[in-house]
């Protein structure tokens, strides 16, 4: 009799429970692009997931968190990257690597549609929405300010303190920059594909400048 292994009780509610957390996520950016962040209550979005409003709230704290998931995975994985720089890594190439790992290039990161179009939410509600204004801003300098902290830790005889924060400052800034210009065109839509492939060749033409600074570098001098 064939052995058929079973799954754990709790990665079968580990499961249900992403299943319904991307189900309000989805269901939350349907409603954001047709009706408008403002117009779309708690409610909306809790009915058209096919759940409570008690069950949203189990997921998400409110609203505006929706346009921020996964804020303190992207912080921990861009840590774990610099932790793990390999040896004759410079921290350009390891802040790069960190990004990418965070989230802050999201070219590189986002795997799949609906991410690109929360991004694309988000940059788009926080110039009318001071609150989502207010967070973007905020965990965005908090993020910087943890990156900058764990680079001048893993190379302190290269980076000091205000070296750190001004590499991390000049290339996530760089990037944010790009993107709000880009969410604003007329030419992204609600296409999550298309945007996703915008996204990167954005994020790509961007960093250009110090992936090319690197090649130099690691090329070494011409004889």
């Amino acid at each position: 009799m064939p052995y058929c292994a079973r799954v754990p009780p709790s990665a079968l509610r580990d499961r249900k429970r992403e299943r319904t957390r991307r189900a309000l996520l989805e269901a939350a950016v349907e409603l954001f692009e047709t009706r408008g962040y403002e117009e779309t209550t708690v409610a909306d979005i809790a009915a058209a997931a096919e759940v409570g409003t008690r069950t949203f709230f189990n997921y998400f704290a409110s609203k505006e968190e929706l346009l921020f998931p996964e804020q303190d995975e992207r912080v921990r994985a861009a840590v774990a990257a610099i932790a793990s720089r390999r040896p004759g890594e410079r921290p350009v190439d390891v802040l790069l690597r960190a990004l990418r790992a965070a989230g802050d290039n999201p070219g590189e990161h986002l795997v799949d549609d609906l991410n690109a179009r929360i991004a694309a939410l988000r940059a788009q509600v926080s110039r009318t929405v001071p609150a989502v204004s207010g967070r973007a801003a905020h965990a965005q300098l908090v993020a910087q300010r943890e990156i900058a902290r764990q680079l001048h830790l893993a190379f302190p005889a290269e980076l000091d303190e205000v070296g750190a924060a001004a590499l991390v400052g000049a290339v996530v800034g760089a990037v944010s920059g790009a993107l709000t210009v880009l969410f604003q065109s007329p030419v992204v839509g609600v296409d999550g594909e298309r945007l996703h492939r915008k996204i990167h060749e954005t994020t790509s033409r961007v960093l250009q400048p110090w992936l090319a600074s690197n090649t130099k570098m690691h090329a070494g001098p011409v004889h």
